[in-house]
């Protein structure tokens, strides 16, 4: 996609969900390097967190499957043990071979204590921890290969943002002359000391206004502006990260945020695969839903 705008902006829009059909965008970036120490390390189990969609599940348990590690998903919420095959995210990491655990909500704000992971290490055995939405250093240095010599031309980069991981990698990577633009998914100012855990830059800011109520959350307005996209494109957004961003982008243009004759690379940090589960939502709330099939 390149597309010309009002006072001569540029802005395209950088296809990382099609670096693999089913391990795309930032989340293959995120696990490339962690996958080479888990074999470094020669472990033989994966073990990772997640919520009822998350994109970082599907991928691990599919690249799990792919390079010969068994996968261990520790899922947000004990309800959700009954309904796997309501759920299209959780019933394809479990066909890709993933063992599920589920474990309350309030457990799962104890995922990061190490008295916890000592346990889940009594529980299942040895195995490599990726920490939710797979950001650690390793992550970092996948996403810092995402731009390229070929974006120098770029004023602009502009990213999604679920735990900061993918935008760091961004910041350490782009050029002095290039401003690195984050929309959140979720409420909350926290992410900008989780960014600066990582960001060694500071060519970067946040644009917060575009969450559409937290995450996960969604309404009819979103939902045209994807389909409407599509139809203009043939580009899918997923409703939880990369279609918030385009949106507010696009806004921001309307609203004369950029300069004159900018260049701005938007970069898809995939999520398809949530499309299906976030339609389940919307249906059952009686709203309009994403009419796009992949």
């Amino acid at each position: 996609m390149k597309t010309l705008f009002p006072n001569s902006i540029s802005v395209q829009i950088k296809r990382e969900d099609l670096i693999h059909p089913f391990v795309s965008g930032n989340k293959f970036r995120k696990l490339k390097y962690n996958l080479l120490q888990a074999k470094a390390e020669n472990q033989k189990t994966l073990l990772t967190f997640g919520g009822a969609f998350s994109n970082h599940i599907a991928a691990v348990a599919f690249a799990g499957k792919e390079r010969g590690f068994k996968t261990i998903g520790i899922i947000r919420g004990e309800e959700l043990a009954q309904k796997v095959n309501e759920n299209p995210t959780l019933l394809f990491a479990q066909k890709c071979g993933m063992q599920l655990e589920f474990i309350s909500r309030e457990e799962y704000r104890l995922k990061s204590e190490l008295s916890f992971i000592e346990n889940l290490k009594h529980k299942f055995g040895n195995f490599y921890l990726i920490p939710e939405g797979g950001t650690n250093a390793l992550a970092i240095k996948g996403c810092e290969e995402i731009i390229t010599h070929e974006d120098a031309d770029f004023d602009y980069i502009c990213c999604s943002i679920g735990t900061g991981g993918t935008i760091s990698g961004l910041i350490n990577s782009a050029l002095p002359h290039q401003k690195v633009l984050g929309f959140p998914a979720l409420k909350g100012d926290f992410l900008k000391e989780e960014i600066r855990n990582f960001a060694q830059n500071e060519n970067w800011e946040l644009i917060s206004d575009y969450h559409f109520g937290g995450y996960g959350k969604i309404n009819a307005e979103l939902v045209l502006f994807i389909n409407h996209f599509y139809a203009e494109n043939q580009i899918p957004l997923d409703p939880i990260y990369t279609g918030k961003m385009v949106f507010g982008v696009i806004d921001l243009i309307q609203k004369n945020y950029f300069p004159a004759e900018s260049k701005i690379l938007m970069i898809h940090t995939g999520g398809i695969q949530g499309i299906q589960g976030m339609n389940i939502k919307l249906k059952n709330k009686q709203l309009p839903t994403i009419d796009i099939y992949v």
